[in-house]
Formats: structure tokens, C-alpha cells, sequence
């Protein structure tokens, strides 16, 4: 069972909590099994990126060098321009998300070249996530965005340029409007 409380969660089955100290308990004591994660463990899993690049792993790409990647591993999903699936179209669809059509598309409705980039590298290609070099992941979220004239096709991607990249929908989204979730400073 898992239960949130303003920024913490509660692994309730095997005892742990994680916060923003990340303390865990070493054993549950309902249960009496379990261990801490090693540092080694956590830094496994500590793989998150933020909007603003925070996280980003070192490496580089271009759309003209992405685009051997992308027909290598994505195309049989997304097509050959990303507009074909089977799997969800990639390219398109701005300006149709007030519509009644709307097409949530990564050139239409996604709001930070860095989360493409996290999504790419924790998720895809579908049948072997996380096997792309952060090489690849920078040619392949370069190509996705240059398909959607977003950015240039020898434009480079890397831990600096990607936060900067602007999508077309940056300010599509509202901030969340609850009072237990605190506003971000920008």
C-alpha cells in the first residue's frame, strides 16, 4: 500500500519512508524483512530530470546524427516521420489543442525538452528501455524536435542547450492550484 502526505511517501507494505532525506527504514517491523538500499542502489535509481536540466547526464547530439538513431530504434513504433504510429504520433498537431480535435503530440502539447529527453531515456525503445547511450537519447530527443520545428537539424543538444530549448506550449499549463501544494518561485 502506498500512501502520500504532503512530499512523503509511505511504503506502508514493507515498512520504508522516503522524503527529501531520502531516510528508509532498514527492516519493516510488521513484517521483519527488508534492508536499506546501498548508496550504490539509490544512485541507480536517482536518475531523475528537472525542467530546468537539473539531472541531465553528460553527452550530446545533433538531429542530423539523431536521425540514424531514431530509424534504428523509434520508427517501428512512431513511423518514419513520427506521424504514423502505430504507437503515439510524435509530430503534429500544433495549434490543436483548443480544437475539438486536439492531437497531444510532443511538438504540441509537452511543455520541456527536458522531460522528453528523462522519458526517452527511462522508457524507450518499449521493448529495451534504458539501452540507449545518453549519446543517443541527445540525438534522439534532437530529431523528435526538429521533425517538429523546434529546433535546428545541426543544432546541438546537451546539458546546457536542451534546458534552454523553448516548446511551443511552455506556457500551456497552469500551476497547480491547491493549498497544500506550495507555488514555485520562478
Amino acid at each position: 500500500m502506498v500512501i502520500a502526505r504532503r512530499g512523503v511517501l509511505v511504503l506502508a507494505l514493507c515498512g520504508a519512508t522516503l522524503s527529501g532525506s531520502r531516510s528508509t527504514a532498514a527492516q519493516s517491523p510488521v513484517s521483519g524483512f527488508g534492508r536499506a538500499p546501498t548508496a550504490e542502489e539509490l544512485r541507480a535509481i536517482d536518475i531523475e530530470v528537472t525542467p530546468d536540466g537539473k539531472g541531465l547526464a553528460p553527452g550530446s547530439s545533433s538531429a542530423s546524427a539523431g536521425k540514424s538513431v531514431y530509424t534504428r530504434r523509434c520508427e517501428t513504433c512512431h513511423g518514419p516521420t513520427g506521424k504514423e504510429g502505430p504507437q503515439d504520433v510524435l509530430v503534429g498537431g500544433q495549434g490543436s489543442l483548443a480544437t475539438s480535435t486536439p492531437q497531444k503530440t510532443v511538438g504540441s502539447y509537452w511543455p520541456y525538452a527536458t522531460t522528453l529527453w528523462d522519458y526517452i531515456r527511462r522508457a524507450m525503445p518499449f521493448e529495451h528501455p534504458g539501452t540507449l547511450t545518453a549519446d543517443e537519447v541527445y540525438g534522439a530527443t534532437a530529431y523528435v524536435l526538429y521533425m517538429n520545428g523546434v529546433v535546428g537539424e545541426n543544432d546541438v543538444l546537451d546539458q546546457t542547450t536542451l534546458p534552454k530549448v523553448r516548446m511551443p506550449n511552455r506556457n500551456g499549463f497552469t500551476s497547480d492550484p491547491r493549498p497544500d501544494v506550495p507555488l514555485k518561485k520562478k
